[in-house]
């Protein structure tokens, strides 16, 4: 005789299985959407535990909202002068919408990265084509970028998607046609950098120019000034001395010739040949004379 189960451990296990299958765990690094029947009934949940109609009636479709990295082989792309050049670059996505990421990728992550890869390319095309080559090569990465990230955007968020990044990591021309795109480069560089330094010349030979004008001019200025200042000083030292001969001649005739011993008789080595009784010596010869 089999054993039988009670009734109530039936209503338990049973109670068991259908709450199970009422329940299901979104993880932090993805997100969610619930359907019934194929057709999206919620979508975007958050981390944790949350309840669906149990068996087949609800399906839960979990994908990744990590950043998705997918870098991108060399690509040709022409430019305004018609030249081939070779691009290489990355994107990074994560999920935005998870509604809208599953009704236009149906949760393909390679198709995602196709569909954005193609619309990255579209905008690197149109980049390159309103450049020369010169232009790319000396224009910075960010700006080369910022005009294709827009429109990248744009089109990620058609497929609910969030654009997080888009660098380009290399820029390379063909082998056959390097080498001359290079020489061509470096006679133009070298042309414009003669040209440089021509007007850098020309600007320095002016600014020399001004510099000597200005000084000549300072020069002459600063001359009139001290001729003028020297023949005021000879005119006012003439009259303080007529001023000072009208009050005292004889003082005066002193003075003068202690300035005149001074100026002869106080170096040494000289040597006088004179007669002790000529004019000069006067006050030497007579000193109690007023």
């Amino acid at each position: 005789m089999q054993p039988r189960f009670p009734g109530w451990v039936v209503l338990v296990l049973a109670g068991v299985m259908l709450v199970w299958q009422s329940l299901f765990q979104v993880r932090e690094t993805e997100t969610a959407i619930r359907m019934q029947f194929g057709k999206i009934v919620d979508a975007n949940y958050a981390p944790g535990l949350h309840l669906k109609l149990p068996l087949w009636i609800d399906n839960v479709r979990r994908f990744e909202r990590r950043i998705v990295t997918e870098r991108y082989p060399g690509e040709t792309f022409l430019t305004s002068e018609n030249k081939a050049l070779i691009v290489d670059f990355y994107v990074k996505w994560r999920v935005r919408d998870a509604a809208q990421y599953y009704r236009a990728t149906n949760g393909n992550t390679d198709f995602a990265s196709s569909r954005l890869g193609d619309n990255v390319k579209d905008g690197i095309k149109g980049v390159v084509a309103r450049r020369t080559l010169q232009e790319i090569v000396i224009t910075e990465r960010t700006v080369f970028t910022g005009d294709m990230f827009s429109r990248a955007s744009d089109a990620a968020k058609e497929l609910g998607l969030e654009l997080i990044d888009v660098r380009v990591q290399r820029i390379d021309l063909p082998d056959e046609v390097s080498g001359s795109v290079y020489q061509r480069m470096q006679e133009s560089f070298r042309a414009r950098g003669n040209q440089l330094r021509a007007e850098g010349s020309a600007e320095a030979e002016r600014i020399r120019a001004e510099a000597d004008r200005k000084r000549t001019e300072i020069l002459a200025n600063a001359q009139r000034d001290a001729q003028r200042l020297r023949g005021e000083g000879d005119a006012l030292a003439g009259r303080i001395y007529a001023q000072a001969y009208g009050k005292s001649p004889e003082f005066y005739q002193f003075y003068r010739s202690l300035q005149a011993y001074r100026s002869s008789l106080a170096r040494d080595g000289d040597v006088w040949v004179v007669t002790p009784e000529g004019e000069f010596f006067k006050y030497l010869n007579s000193p109690g004379r007023r």
